[in-house]
């Protein structure tokens, strides 16, 4: 399709264009060379935030490519070869040649090319959906609750409602609740006076403060202490800060995304999380599922990697994989991905590796994470925990009988330690403090569990 002052053989993605799932498919253009790739593909692209930044062209020039790029959209170059690549010949600019017999493959990479700039990568239903509502979420300025395994992407959804928000301009800022030390997490959030505390030489304004005017994305809010847990309640309650050693509330304008790898409902249930913050950050819960559960995202996130990792081929040195052969898209399509988004991430970059100068990854390429093993069972040579020494007092029993309660839960869920430590009933924080303390008692090799 051409619309007035527009190129022939280049096909704009305008809001007029009717886009959402079931709706026609761009007319083609003069050449009408790819038609049935853009009309598989446009109709996934169901958003406005997707319609007004891509340009797709028939080999567009390079001139003409820059031009689209530096108006701050992406130019997408497509042409048929009979050897298929993905690349970036520039900033916001990217080539897809494809060969029309493998439709599929093209689709996905298409569909990886459209998120260059940190947007979602999406091609599942399941996805298409989720990001559907939070389109229509982030015209609002409600709290949003994100839910799902760790790895599933909750901080690029937390991106984007913001990108889509009336706070597009406002700041972001994203802190990871598990991270921080629990003796600062305060002052950190809320800001402290010069002298609040020991160390306290210079005044600071705490992260609400900081993302005012804009979004806060708590992550991992679940690990949040339950003594911070009623002043962060008042916070979102009153909209206003008190920093350590202040006197006066300071008033901020915050819009709250919370993220968490646990079921909250069941965290509130057990005690470990106040009930009454919960339906402060629940008003509405989008939930994101692992990636096993859409396997339509699988081959569209593998392309935006390989376009992430692999160097282009203008620039290419020592000629990294442009492509992903269909038989190793075929494999990562049939893993389980217990380590979801950022397994999938560490599985591109270990294939460009081993691919060296191939043309393509292929399945032979591929090498996904192992679980992670006790010492007693990654190295036979060991002993096993019931004979590392006989315990001779009955905190040692304590601490020999909970590492074997650890270390069996850890296999049984394949190594993963949220799910791990929520069959546990303790927290990640907890875990990750007792896998040290068992790798400090040889019960675990050097960076296992980690």
């Amino acid at each position: 399709m051409t619309t007035p002052g527009q190129t022939t053989g280049e096909f704009m993605l305008e809001p007029a264009i009717a886009t959402r799932p079931g709706a026609a498919a761009p007319e083609a253009c003069d050449s009408g060379a790819h038609d049935i790739l853009i009309g598989m593909t446009v109709p996934l692209m169901g958003g406005s935030w997707q319609r007004e930044r891509i340009v797709i062209g028939d080999a567009l020039p390079p001139a003409m490519a820059a031009s689209i790029a530096r108006s701050g959209k992406i130019a997408i170059a497509l042409t048929h070869g009979a050897q298929p690549s993905l690349a970036l010949t520039g900033a916001s600019r990217i080539a897809l040649a494809y060969d029309p017999a493998e439709l599929p493959a093209a689709r996905a990479a298409l569909i990886a090319a459209s998120a260059q700039g940190g947007w979602p990568v999406a091609g599942d239903p399941q996805s298409l959906a989720l990001l559907t509502l939070a389109e229509r979420i982030a015209a609002s300025d409600i709290p949003v609750l994100l839910e799902g395994p760790t790895g599933t992407g909750k901080e690029v959804l937390a991106r984007f409602v913001h990108r889509l928000s009336a706070r597009a301009e406002g700041p972001f800022v994203a802190v990871n609740c598990a991270a921080m030390p629990e003796a600062m997490l305060e002052a950190l959030l809320f800001g402290h006076k010069k002298g609040a505390f020991t160390g306290a030489a210079e005044a600071a304004e705490g992260l609400f403060r900081a993302a005012d005017g804009g979004t806060l994305l708590l992550d991992e809010i679940g690990e949040l202490p339950l003594a911070l847990q009623s002043k962060m309640l008042r916070t979102l309650q009153e909209g206003e800060v008190l920093p350590l050693g202040a006197t006066r509330p300071l008033k901020v304008d915050v819009r709250i995304i919370a993220a968490t790898n646990r079921h909250l409902a069941a965290e509130a249930a057990a005690g470990r999380f106040r009930e009454d913050l919960l339906y402060r950050l629940n008003v509405f819960p989008l939930t994101l599922p692992a990636l096993r559960d859409r396997p339509g995202d699988i081959a569209p996130l593998a392309f935006a990697m390989l376009l992430r990792h692999a160097s282009s081929p203008v620039a290419r040195v020592g000629g990294q994989p442009g492509w992903i052969a269909r038989d190793a898209l075929a494999v990562l399509e049939g893993h389980a991905w217990p380590g979801n988004v950022r397994e999938l991430e560490n599985v591109i970059r270990r294939a460009l590796l081993l691919a060296g100068d191939a043309a393509a990854i292929a399945a032979d390429h591929i090498v996904f994470d192992t679980a992670v093993r006790a010492v007693a069972e990654a190295a036979p040579a060991a002993p096993p925990l019931t004979r590392i020494s006989a315990p001779r007092s009955l905190s040692d029993v304590a601490f020999a009988s909970e590492a074997r309660a650890i270390l069996e839960t850890l296999s049984r869920h394949a190594g993963n330690r949220a799910a791990t430590a929520r069959s546990l009933g303790i927290s990640e924080r907890t875990l990750r403090y007792r896998l040290a303390s068992m790798r400090g008692a040889g019960m675990l090799a050097a960076g296992g569990a980690a």
